[in-house]
């Protein structure tokens, strides 16, 4: 996968690991963890050691309940993590996960690479930003508005969640390269306004969300879904999990994995691809020889 950014094209491999970083007080599973500006350059490091490609800058919790957090309070969150990252030159590509276009304008004059949109660029200042910039955008399949997904437990209806979900995030792609947005990664959502069945048949569709001929990124880490199915309450006990539908995801042709747990996942992913590719690896074609 190539994402062409502002400066130049960067060539991802498929199943590329986006690492969470959450910079608030709030976010379900890690929420106030990395809300000093030191621990959150300390675990985007290790993020980073572990074999992120991206990080993922957030600074308001999208999960039910969650309150909208003002554009200075977001600001105070994001930009000075984004500019001490890009400060001491690492090898680091940055999304900003926001659904504000002055925060996103904000993040990419500090340095972030690209934009990571909940509401799935509906703003036409957040289409703008992303073409004034010239700077590829995630586009997030949400039906409804966030504030009523937050506050509420209703799933959206669905007669076919996976073509439903297809035909409208090829509006907003369509919406935003007209638009000039050079270029976009789709999202369906997993988990926003959709039951644990229709979370399910997004995993199983993705080779038709893929057939529309753009990247396609799947964010299933910790989510309650999954924790409904291993029978695990608690998001920060639910990286097996993660790492199980993130592998199917990837098997499907999911180009981007946006996890919590980047070191498993890239275990996991690592162990899955030498099973795929066992010419490349000698010495175990011999020990089966010998076997």
């Amino acid at each position: 996968m190539q994402l062409r950014l502002k400066s130049r094209t960067v060539t991802l491999e498929p199943g590329a690991l986006m690492g969470i970083l959450n910079v608030t007080p709030d976010s379900f599973s890690d929420g106030g963890q990395y809300d000093a500006l030191e621990t959150a350059v300390i675990q985007a490091k290790n993020m980073l050691g572990d074999g992120a490609s991206i990080i993922d800058i957030g600074g308001e919790s999208t999960r039910p309940g969650a309150a909208t957090v003002s554009e200075d309070a977001e600001l105070e969150r994001v930009i000075p993590i984004i500019r001490e990252l890009k400060l001491e030159n690492l090898d680091v590509l940055i999304s900003i996960d926001t659904r504000k276009a002055s925060v996103a304008r904000a993040a990419l004059q500090a340095g972030a690479d690209f934009v990571n949109d909940v509401t799935g660029l509906q703003d036409p200042a957040m289409r703008a930003v992303c073409a004034e910039f010239g700077v590829p955008a995630i586009i997030m399949h949400l039906r409804g508005k966030l504030e009523d997904l937050k506050f509420s437990m209703e799933h959206q209806p669905f007669e076919n969640v996976v073509l439903e979900v297809r035909d409208e995030l090829e509006m907003a792609a369509k919406l935003a390269l007209k638009d000039g947005v050079p270029s976009v990664i789709l999202d369906p959502g997993f988990g926003f306004g959709k039951s644990l069945e229709q979370n399910l048949e997004l995993l199983r569709g993705i080779p038709t969300l893929k057939s529309l001929g753009h990247p396609v990124l799947i964010g299933a880490s910790r989510k309650s879904t999954l924790g409904k199915i291993a029978g695990i309450q608690n998001p920060l006990e639910r990286d097996a999990a993660s790492i199980g539908a993130h592998l199917f995801a990837y098997a499907r042709g999911a180009d981007v994995l946006r996890v919590h747990d980047v070191a498993g996942h890239a275990q996991a992913l690592g162990i899955w691809k030498a099973l795929q590719l066992e010419p490349r690896f000698p010495a175990l074609c011999d020990l089966q020889g010998r076997g």
